[in-house]
């Protein structure tokens, strides 16, 4: 095993999300609930037994999750869900006392953010991470211009399932330290084109933002060829392809296991 696949932890507090844009359509969560045969709808959020897994500890008395490490957080709803409103501030408590680790959610309800964040806030924890997700220029346009006046720290543009053409470049700015680009993964999974991401890229690059191809989906347009990729490779064939851009502006480590999909 990679020694980079160490260093993350996942922490699902809640499970469970209500589909609110053109994103969510075959989110992933659903197609996992179905597979394994859940009994509960996928739409109602449910607190997990993960609940309390950041202030965990071994027999030993030490910390389950190993200081220094990644928590994806939230990686199955949506941290901002408003039907977790009741259990968040517990969470955030535990975001605070583990000021060791690194917290990193994304979401589709940015516009909900204020009204989500602890009264000690500020300008933003120094240990959290926060990926705002989009989709199409409509959501682009809808969330981004949100995103970049809220005083978070760690900021970075999701863009994923990509099905259209995205024009992010008067969104790039110092503030954003990372773009992701990745396509829809999943049996129904609308094509996502190369050249839509290469765009996304030379339009980072342009600005000295980070970035990153984590995905290739399931459905991958390229040359003029579609390409239908299992699911297994999505991962590993986005890494192949060679072109992340990197700047010194990265503050988080590097190498992590990308591994998310693509509801969010």
């Amino acid at each position: 095993m990679p020694e980079h696949w160490e260093i993350y932890a996942d922490w699902n507090p809640w499970h469970g999300c209500t589909k609110i844009s053109a994103g969510c359509k075959y989110c992933y969560v659903y197609r996992q609930d179905k597979m394994y045969g859940s009994e509960i709808s996928s739409s109602e959020c449910r607190k997990t037994s993960n609940f309390y897994l950041p202030i965990k500890k071994k027999r030993d008395k030490s910390w389950k999750i190993e200081s220094g490490k990644i928590v994806y957080t939230c990686f199955t709803s949506d941290f901002l869900l408003k039907d977790a409103d009741q259990w968040r501030p517990e969470c955030w408590e535990m975001i605070k006392k583990r000021n060791d680790l690194w917290f990193f959610f994304f979401t589709k309800r940015i516009d909900r953010f204020m009204d989500c964040v602890p009264n000690d806030w500020g300008d933003g924890y120094d240990n959290v991470i926060v990926g705002c997700t989009v989709e199409n220029q409509e959501m682009t346009d809808k969330r981004l211009p949100i995103f970049l006046t809220l005083p978070i720290k760690h900021k970075r543009i999701i863009v994923a399932p990509m099905i259209t053409a995205i024009d992010l470049f008067s969104y790039l700015n110092e503030t954003i330290e990372e773009v992701s680009v990745g396509g829809e993964s999943g049996m129904d999974a609308r094509p996502c084109r190369y050249d839509w991401i290469l765009d996304i890229r030379k339009q980072c690059i342009s600005k000295d933002v980070a970035f990153r191809f984590h995905q290739t989906g399931a459905r991958l347009i390229k040359d003029g060829k579609m390409f239908r990729i299992p699911r297994c490779h999505q991962l590993s064939q986005a890494h192949k392809a060679n072109i992340d851009y990197k700047t010194e502006q990265h503050l988080v480590p590097e190498k992590v296991k990308f591994e998310w999909e693509d509801s969010k």
